[in-house]
């Protein structure tokens, strides 16, 4: 996706030495565009080695936006990847490959780079069903490039990370302390988070959020780049929910909702999500075979159905004409709450094809509004992120002689007053909020993460469904009130915020004026 933004004629003069300079590749979105402006305008004012290192953000605001996965071991964090990327590639049982970074990107054709810690490469195949192979045979690995022809890496570089909290202490040190130097550089790139938690977050899970994005293309996470997904909520019991009335996916909602306050604002929202049913149907793992034995099981009285849906060991000893074996399959592919989902559709519509069972576990999986969000969140962002993350890394590679340390801030702030820079001011400002460097009341904290973590002009607003005229006077009140407070009341750091609040609220005042409405 690069940034998301096609080839066009009509990019600003401000973009086109960074065009000329990467002739060949694909046009990055405005911003990005800015930004790779910015570091081939610096290069020649810089040492060689922070020039190199521009050369390497150059690359990255040209590559996919890069989303690192992480989560605690037992998660179901590898099996959400393999949800995400459409094939079942990456292993989801405790073994060596679960303890190294695996970076999953677009190639023309499919194959494994097993880069070691001295920086050497070896190219594996993928064993017969097509995953990562379960032992490598290779010493001193830094991490795995994977590399597939599935369109999604288009759009996504997914960087699969070792389980957080593992009982091997080894991996926990190679994840918490983001790895040796090659493999830091493998999730280095990252910027953007997906968090996979479960019912039992832990308390160090905000703290755990910090630390391990410390180290992705040097942002803090915060409600810009970063969502976390409520996983296994098919084991959640929803009696033990207060509001739930005994449904599931009400209890999750809940459960997530108070998640989401635990973890704000490190994170963009937190969503219901089972990845065993996203994979089985998003893999093709769920076959025509799958579909036929559950029709069979189907036409059991209810009876022995009830019974057999009471636990695993049930439902696969229970002697009825569908063999064990197929039954543990369907156990593993779905576990007991995707066979009843399954089942009470057969019920319903006993006629269902394999493909219309399939959608039927799609939906039950909760898959769909987690996609939405990452589309929402990361991809019709990505323009920002991406130059927001380079940025970072443009100032953090400066940190050497003191001279050029002031060329790259002034050219930064030239960068920074242009009009159609204004969103990574507003960035920068969620940034200093997410991270706690900036404090507000509760209220204003709400009103900042609100303005600048939406694409939606009414929800900014906190105005969703009002109609525009509403929305244009309380813009202007809006505008006029963080003036003030900016200029009278504010400490400096807040004053900084308050700012670039006021400036966001006045373009959306003119934006609403002009007619734009989303």
């Amino acid at each position: 996706m690069s940034c998301g933004y096609p080839r066009t004629n009509s990019h600003k003069p401000w973009q086109d030495s960074a065009v000329t300079a990467l002739q060949g590749q694909q046009l990055a979105g405005p911003l990005c565009a800015a930004v790779a402006n910015l570091c081939v305008a610096l290069r020649p004012q810089v040492s060689p080695q922070t020039a190199a290192g521009f050369q390497e953000v150059l690359r990255r605001l040209h590559a996919p936006l890069q989303v690192a996965v992480a989560g605690r071991i037992k998660s179901g964090k590898s099996t959400l990847v393999n949800a995400l990327i459409g094939r079942r590639v990456a292993p989801t049982d405790i073994g060596e490959c679960t303890r190294l970074v695996t970076r999953y990107q677009y190639g023309t054709v499919d194959r494994i780079e097993v880069v070691l810690q001295d920086g050497r490469r070896q190219v594996l195949p993928f064993d017969a069903n097509g995953m990562i192979p379960a032992s490598l045979g290779v010493e001193g690995i830094s991490h795995i490039e994977a590399y597939l022809t599935n369109a999604v890496l288009r759009d996504f570089t997914v960087i699969d990370t070792p389980g957080l909290g593992s009982l091997d202490a080894a991996s926990v040190a190679r994840t918490e302390e983001l790895l040796d130097p090659v493999s830091r550089n493998a999730v280095a790139g990252a910027e953007a988070v997906l968090y996979v938690v479960t019912q039992g977050v832990r308390a160090d899970d905000h703290s755990t959020i910090a630390a391990f994005t410390a180290a992705t293309a040097s942002r803090e996470a915060g409600p810009v780049n970063a969502i976390a997904a409520l996983n296994k909520v098919d084991a959640v019991a929803p009696e033990t929910v207060e509001g739930s009335d005994g449904d599931l996916w009400r209890a999750a909602e809940i459960l997530a909702a108070k998640q989401a306050q635990l973890l704000k604002p490190r994170v963009a929202d937190v969503l219901p999500v089972i990845s065993l049913l996203a994979e089985s149907a998003e893999t093709g793992e769920f076959t025509s075979a799958d579909a036929e034995a559950l029709r069979q099981l189907a036409a059991l009285d209810p009876d022995t159905r009830t019974m057999m849906l009471m636990s695993g060991d049930l439902f696969t000893s229970w002697d009825c004409a569908v063999a064990a074996g197929v039954r543990s399959r369907l156990l593993e592919k779905l576990d007991l709450y995707g066979i009843g989902r399954a089942l009470a559709a057969l019920d319903a519509e006993p006629g269902l094809t394999a493909g219309a069972l399939r959608r039927v576990l799609f939906d039950a999986s909760g898959f769909a509004a987690v996609r939405g969000r990452l589309d929402a969140v990361f991809r019709a962002r990505a323009d920002g992120i991406k130059a927001a993350a380079a940025l970072a890394s443009v100032t953090a590679l400066a940190s050497g002689d003191p001279g050029e340390r002031q060329r790259v801030h002034d050219a930064i702030e030239v960068l920074l007053a242009r009009p159609e820079a204004h969103q990574l001011r507003l960035l920068e400002a969620l940034t200093l909020i997410s991270s706690g460097a900036v404090e507000l009341a509760a209220d204003l904290t709400e009103e900042v993460l609100r303005v600048g973590s939406t694409p939606d002009v009414a929800d900014r607003l906190g105005l969703p469904g009002r109609p525009v005229g509403e929305l244009v006077a309380h813009a202007l009140e809006r505008a006029g009130w963080w003036r003030s407070f900016a200029s009278f009341g504010a400490t400096p750091a807040q004053a900084r915020v308050a700012h670039v609040v006021h400036r966001a609220y006045f373009l959306i005042w003119q934006r609403l004026r002009a007619g734009g409405h989303r």
